[in-house]
């Protein structure tokens, strides 16, 4: 079995800019293998973001300021996708898609790390990992359960369905909440927004405003402290939606954006160790294994990331595992 010098598991933003960190410092492109279970990289971008949904530099008022390889400005989905379809080609690493990782097995020591990776294609042998899959692998499900009639009917991102004029309820409290809502109203949809708290303390100025200005024209209800208990199935066959302190209400169609969750349980059956909830970790993204890295979201945190986030720690991943490992 050849031992590869990088495997890394995940095709997006952070998967990528790794694999061209990893170029730039000197690793050979046929010493890297790039893993997705996807059928194509990028998966989150192309799936969850909307086709006239701007792909923003800056995010949560944090500098716009490249350091690595990679740098992005403003782009629409469209230049973004492009862009890392470049990157790809230009580092001549090998992606492999339709591929899921099940197993990552230390079997090196701690001064020369070894891993056996167990996929649903093949087993293979690497120095060093990084695992970049993001937190939105699966989007979050409401603690209720969802009638299977609704299947047509309730969704977890806005590119399932195409249709206009519809009565829609958004559920959650998030920038994705805020931005599914305004891009639904900008095709022509009447949305209403649930959120179970108060206030939109989890969302940036920029989407709160926009709700705001939204709500001020009438062009959106706003129904804070709104907690679901239920969704059924109407008379007519569509969402009834049954709240904790209001009238049960039918619409067209539920859009839920509740973000994602970290697989903590993929994590903690490697060996990774926990402290708080989260993955401890280095400013690197080393974990508690020698040569065992995260990148991207899960090196974010609950703080949350973003794709110059994810461009910038690869280079200092990078950079870590060469001084040390490679």
């Amino acid at each position: 079995m050849k031992t590869l010098k990088l495997l890394i598991v995940g095709a997006g933003p952070a998967g990528i800019s790794l694999a061209s960190e990893a170029r730039m410092a000197g690793i050979k492109a046929n010493n890297i293998l790039m893993i997705d279970k996807a059928e194509t990289h990028s998966w989150v971008i192309r799936s969850l973001y909307p086709d006239k949904k701007i792909v923003t530099a800056n995010y949560k008022g944090l500098p716009a300021v490249c350091h690595g390889v990679m740098s992005l400005k403003d782009s629409s989905k469209g230049e973004t996708i492009s862009y890392l379809d470049e990157a790809i080609q230009k580092t001549g690493v090998t992606v492999n898609y339709c591929e899921e990782v099940l197993k990552i097995e230390p079997v090196g020591t701690r001064k020369k790390p070894l891993f056996l990776v167990q996929t649903t294609k093949n087993t293979y042998q690497t120095k060093i990992v990084v695992i970049a899959i993001g937190i939105f692998g699966r989007p979050n499900k409401p603690g209720y359960p969802l009638p299977r009639k609704l299947k047509g009917s309730i969704f977890f991102d806005i590119t399932s369905f195409q249709s206009k004029n519809e009565d829609i309820l958004v559920v959650g409290g998030g920038d994705s909440a805020s931005e599914f809502a305004q891009y639904l109203i900008e095709m022509g949809h009447h949305i209403t927004l649930s959120y179970r708290r108060n206030e939109f303390a989890r969302m940036n100025s920029f989407n709160k405003n926009a709700l705001q200005e939204l709500e001020a024209n009438k062009r959106i209800e706003i129904l804070l402290e709104s907690d679901i208990s239920e969704v059924k199935v109407s008379d007519n066959e569509k969402p009834l939606v049954c709240f904790k302190n209001a009238a049960e209400r039918e619409f067209s169609k539920v859009v839920y954006a509740l973000g994602g969750t970290t697989p903590t349980n993929f994590l903690k059956s490697i060996g990774i160790a926990f402290e708080n909830g989260t993955p401890r970790l280095k400013e690197s993204g080393e974990t508690t294994i020698k040569g065992l890295f995260v990148a991207g979201d899960l090196l974010a945190g609950k703080k949350g990331g973003s794709i110059i986030h994810a461009f910038n720690t690869s280079k200092t991943t990078i950079a870590q595992i060469c001084n040390f490992y490679l």
